[in-house]
């Protein structure tokens, strides 16, 4: 049986990190089943980056428990990482959206490469980031 899946955008995961987070986005995420939520290992890297470059600190040491806390418990075994599938997958991306005079980030590009693989929709606010890709995509803060 094909789990639906819906891999989180990196501002999406941020997002419901925030206490003061949009209630739309977090209430969205609220109602999707746990299992099918995902996330990436671009979306881990680009969260614990955004976190060690704080200042030491209360909030840093703060936000750095939660994160640990959300990837080993909250997306336990639904963190996907980009393999060698995915590889192949952003080299067409990448080249197909340069090509649209629409170049996307590196980043972007192996998420999106991870979704395409995985068939998984991707929940992201910057939907123009990822047109063109081949991808479903969910606006949460716009969800209806």
């Amino acid at each position: 049986m094909k789990i639906y899946m819906i891999v989180l955008d990196t501002n999406v995961v941020s997002e419901v990190m925030h206490s003061q987070g949009s209630l739309v986005v977090r209430q969205w995420v609220a109602a999707q089943p746990i299992t099918n939520l995902f996330t990436t290992t671009i979306t881990q890297a680009e969260i614990l980056y955004g976190i060690a470059l704080l200042p030491s600190g209360k909030r840093q040491t703060e936000l750095s428990k939660s994160a640990e806390l959300m990837f080993v418990e909250d997306f336990a075994g639904r963190i996907l990482a980009f393999d060698e599938t995915a590889a192949i997958a952003f080299a067409r991306i990448a080249t197909e959206r340069r090509r649209m005079g629409k170049p996307i980030s590196q980043a972007d590009a192996q998420i999106a490469s991870i979704c395409y693989t995985h068939q998984a929709t991707l929940a992201t606010r910057n939907v123009s980031d990822f047109e063109g890709c081949g991808l479903t995509i969910i606006n949460p803060w716009k969800s209806d």
